[in-house]
């Protein structure tokens, strides 16, 4: 299928040229894991405001989503060859800790979490162009996943929000899957 010329503003998002499957793929998945979560766990609402709720979700949706499209070659070939975008795409990602504020659940959890994973970007970010760099993001990932489920008392839905947050922001986002950062003989 032939991609199509995405707009400059959802370049961050999408890349520059994405397939319409792709774009499906994304927000059906983003869509349907985030509609299942509140369908299946309606207590993720419980004593929150309608507002604080909906803003949760859509972090959610992002949160989800965003773990799809960085898996693309579009999006991943966007931020390999701006450095500068990836900084700030990692360090901006809050997500995890404003979700939990919002649903007013797992905060130190999603914390934690949060620490973790924006620390493990960082270093894998510093890897791109050398070869342990998959290697060091599946073993920061694989690390990370082990433990979280082995805290206590965390929601079922937060355990899966934070698993995905951890997914996209260390693996599936600050890992050059595709090698466009490569430079030379270091791949």
């Amino acid at each position: 299928m032939k991609p199509i010329r995405i707009p400059s503003f959802l370049h961050d998002v999408f890349g520059e040229k994405q397939s319409v499957a792709s774009i499906v793929s994304i927000l059906l998945f983003g869509g349907l894991l985030t509609t299942a979560l509140y369908v299946i766990f309606p207590e993720l609402a419980d004593d929150v405001p309608v507002w604080r709720t909906a803003l949760a979700l859509l972090l959610i949706f992002d949160i989800c989503s965003g773990c799809i499209a960085n898996f693309t070659v579009s999006t991943s070939n966007f931020y390999a060859a701006r450095t500068t975008n990836r900084i700030v795409f990692i360090a901006i990602h809050f997500h995890i800790v404003l979700v939990a504020l919002l649903l007013h659940t797992a905060i130190w959890y999603s914390a934690a979490v949060w620490a973790y994973t924006i620390t493990g970007a960082f270093i894998v970010n510093a890897l791109i162009g050398k070869r342990q760099q998959l290697f060091v993001a599946g073993l920061l990932l694989s690390a990370g996943l082990s433990w979280m489920p082995m805290i206590p008392g965390v929601p079922p839905y937060m355990l899966i929000v934070c698993t995905l947050f951890m997914l996209k922001v260390l693996f599936s986002f600050a890992v050059d899957h595709y090698g466009k950062g490569f430079s030379g003989d270091e791949r």
